[in-house]
C-alpha cells in the first residue's frame, strides 16, 4: 500500500457520506487517508456541492490533513486509488419510488432490496457497477471495491459471476445494526471481545451463536426475541414486529428483521398497502428525511455528522465501511460480516456462491471464518430460493431480455404468480426505461405491442 492513502466514493453527493467522512476522522490514526475523492453525476450536482462543502468544514474542525475533492469525471479521481466505495442510486429516490408504489399497485411487497423492487433496483444498478469495475481495471486495477449500494448481494453474486474482478467486497449495515443491538442488550463495554457465527445472504441472515470473552451468550439472547422481551429489528425502514415465539424457539437462530417479509408477508403487506392508499411509501419518507438533512448540511455552522442522519435506514454503515477498509490496510486479520464468494467453505451450499456470513479480513482480503463450515438445516429451503432469484436476476441484468425478467420475478417468493409477474415486468421495464439502457431492444418491442 502506498503512504498516501486514497478513498475514492462514487455516489459521493449521498445523504450517508458525512458519515463515511465521520468514520475516516475517528479512525485517522491508524487509516491515515490523504486524499477523499467524492464522484457523482451530473443529476446529483447539487448535493454533491452540498456534502463538499459539509466535508471540508469536518475535516477542518477535526484538523487532519485530508484533502477532499469533488468531481462528476470519475476516471479523473480513479487515478491512483487504493480503494473505491460504491453507494450510488441509480434513478435516486424517485425510481424507488417506483419501485415500491407499482407492485403496491398489484398487490405486492413493494420493497427496495425484496420482490420485484428489490429486482428492479439491481436491474439498473448491476451494469453500472459493471462500467466501475471496467475502469477501476484499467485505472487502478489494484484498487479494492467495497460496496454498499443495495442490492449488495445480488451485486455481489452478479459481479463474482459474470466478470473476472476478484477485488470486490459487498458491505451491509444489518449485521452491523444486530450487532450493536447486541452490544446494547448484554452492556458490553469497550475491552468486552465479542464473536458472532452470522450466515447467510444478504438481507437473510442468521447468527447462530455469540460469544463474550469466549463465553457464549446465544441463549439468553434467543430467550430475550423469543419472549418478546427484546425487539429484533434493527434497522428503520423495516416495520417493527415480532416474530412468533415457537418460530424463534424451534429455529433456535436470531434472524434478521428482513425474514419478517417471508414469514408474515400477509401482515407486512396488510400494513404496506395500508400507507399504499394512504398515498405513502418508504421512498417517500425517505425522501422527507433526505431534505431535511440537506438543508441542515447547507447550514455554513454545521462542521459535525448531524444525529438525525440516523433516521435514514443506513446508520452504522460507515462503520462498517471504514472497518473494513481498516482490516484491509492494516492486515488486521479481524473479524467481520460481508458479501463475498465463500469457494467452497460451507460444505452443503454451492461452491460458487456469494453469501454474507461472518469472515476473517486482512490484506487479501475477506474469508469465511474457519467456525463457519455449514449453512443451519432449517433455514436452508429459503436460502436457496433467494438464491434461485439472486442468480437469475443478474442474469436479467446483463441479457436484458424480458423472458428473464419474468423468470426471475417469478422465482421470487414474494410473487405468487407468473401472469403477474409478466405483468410487473411489463410495467416496471416501461416506467423504469431511462435507467434500463441495455433493455433497449425489449423496450421498443413492449412500445410496439402497446400501438
Amino acid at each position: 500500500m502506498s503512504q498516501k492513502l486514497k478513498i475514492v466514493t462514487i455516489g459521493g453527493g449521498s445523504s450517508y457520506t458525512p458519515e463515511l467522512l465521520e468514520g475516516f476522522i475517528k479512525r485517522y490514526h491508524e487509516l491515515p487517508v490523504s486524499e477523499l475523492w467524492l464522484v457523482d453525476v451530473e443529476e446529483g450536482k447539487e448535493k454533491l456541492d452540498i456534502i463538499f462543502n459539509l466535508c471540508q468544514r469536518m475535516v477542518e474542525k477535526a484538523g487532519v490533513p485530508l484533502k477532499v475533492y469533488k468531481t462528476l469525471n470519475r476516471r479523473e479521481a480513479l487515478q491512483g486509488a487504493d480503494f473505491v466505495t460504491t453507494q450510488l442510486r441509480v434513478g435516486q429516490l424517485k425510481a424507488r419510488e417506483l419501485d415500491e408504489r407499482i407492485p403496491l399497485s398489484h398487490g405486492y411487497l413493494g420493497q427496495e432490496t425484496n420482490g420485484a423492487g428489490g429486482l428492479f433496483k439491481g436491474l439498473r444498478t448491476i451494469p453500472v457497477i459493471f462500467d466501475i469495475i471496467k475502469d477501476v481495471e484499467a485505472i487502478c486495477p489494484n484498487a479494492w471495491v467495497i460496496n454498499f449500494t443495495n442490492p449488495a448481494g445480488m451485486v455481489t453474486e452478479a459481479v463474482y459471476r459474470h466478470t473476472g474482478f476478484k477485488k470486490f467486497i459487498g458491505v451491509c449495515n444489518i449485521p452491523t445494526g444486530m450487532k450493536m443491538f447486541i452490544r446494547d442488550v448484554l452492556k458490553l463495554t469497550e475491552s468486552d471481545d465479542l464473536a458472532i457465527d452470522l450466515f447467510g445472504l444478504n438481507h437473510m441472515v442468521f447468527i447462530k451463536e455469540v460469544r463474550v470473552n469466549g463465553v457464549s451468550r446465544f441463549a439468553e439472547l434467543l430467550d430475550g426475541v423469543a419472549s418478546g422481551a427484546l425487539s429484533a429489528s434493527t434497522v428503520k425502514n423495516i416495520f417493527d414486529m415480532p416474530f412468533s415465539e415457537g418460530l424463534i424457539r424451534s429455529l433456535n437462530l436470531l434472524p434478521c428483521s428482513y425474514l419478517l417479509y417471508y414469514v408474515k408477508q400477509k401482515e407486512m403487506l396488510a400494513i404496506e398497502m395500508g400507507e399504499y392508499y394512504k398515498g405513502g411509501a418508504r421512498a417517500q419518507v425517505v425522501q422527507k428525511v433526505e431534505k431535511q438533512l440537506f438543508d441542515l448540511y447547507k447550514d455554513p455552522q454545521l462542521n459535525t455528522k448531524p444525529k438525525e442522519l440516523e433516521q435514514r435506514g443506513g446508520a452504522y454503515y460507515s462503520d462498517a465501511a471504514c472497518e473494513v477498509i481498516n482490516a484491509i490496510y492494516n492486515d488486521k486479520q479481524s473479524e467481520h460480516y460481508v458479501n463475498i464468494p465463500h469457494h467452497g467453505r460451507v460444505d452443503n451450499i454451492p461452491a460458487d456462491w456469494a453469501v454474507e456470513m461472518t469472515c476473517l479480513l486482512g490484506r487479501d482480503g475477506a474469508t469465511p471464518h474457519p467456525r463457519i463450515t455449514h449453512f443451519d438445516e432449517k433455514v436452508l429451503g429459503l436460502i436457496y430460493t433467494i438464491k434461485g432469484f439472486e442468480v437469475a436476476a443478474s442474469q436479467a441484468a446483463l441479457s436484458g431480455k424480458f423472458n428473464d425478467v419474468v423468470l426471475a420475478l417469478s422465482l421470487s417468493p414474494l410473487i405468487h404468480s407468473d401472469s403477474d409477474a409478466e405483468v410487473l415486468a411489463r410495467e416496471l421495464i416501461l416506467a423504469h426505461e431511462k435507467w434500463l439502457p441495455n433493455f433497449a431492444d425489449c423496450i421498443k418491442t413492449l412500445r410496439d405491442e402497446r400501438r
